[in-house]
């Protein structure tokens, strides 16, 4: 990808724009981004931090990993939208969640990751590898 990619909340409180290539795209289901989308799983990449630019207020939510790290779930405080993530472990590197992006059609996961705590009616892609935690990346 060479052109950039924007995204935001709901309520366009938080918006960002990066240029870097994606990195690291795929699902997570662990139980902690299942709670944090409502949903069976996370579909996200990752992005140099350097390389993307963003404007208003990200609000984060830090729990502990199954790794030790501290990962943070960056949402916006007006809409309560999940945009961004990080993690201790990766401190160059932010998370993008793709249902963020205003053109979400391009994401294209790579990997499903956290596997072992998939939810029976949340149905993975079997084309996709699957990790039952986080791989080495």
């Amino acid at each position: 990808m060479t052109t950039a990619y924007t995204g935001g909340c709901r309520c366009g409180a938080v918006r960002y724009e990066c240029s870097a290539e994606p990195m690291f795209p795929g699902n997570c289901y662990c139980r902690q981004c299942q709670k944090a989308s409502g949903s069976g799983h996370v579909s996200a990449f990752a992005v140099p931090r350097e390389a993307l630019t963003i404007t208003g207020e990200v609000k984060y939510f830090d729990h502990k990993a199954d790794n030790g790290n501290t990962a943070s779930n960056g949402f916006c405080p007006t809409c309560g939208a999940p945009v961004l993530g990080k993690s201790s472990g990766m401190p160059g590197l932010m998370a993008i969640k793709a249902a963020s992006l205003d053109d979400p059609s391009w994401f294209k996961p790579g990997m499903n990751i956290f596997t072992e705590s998939a939810q029976p009616w949340d149905p993975m892609d079997p084309d996709l590898p699957k990790f039952e935690g986080m791989p080495e990346l």
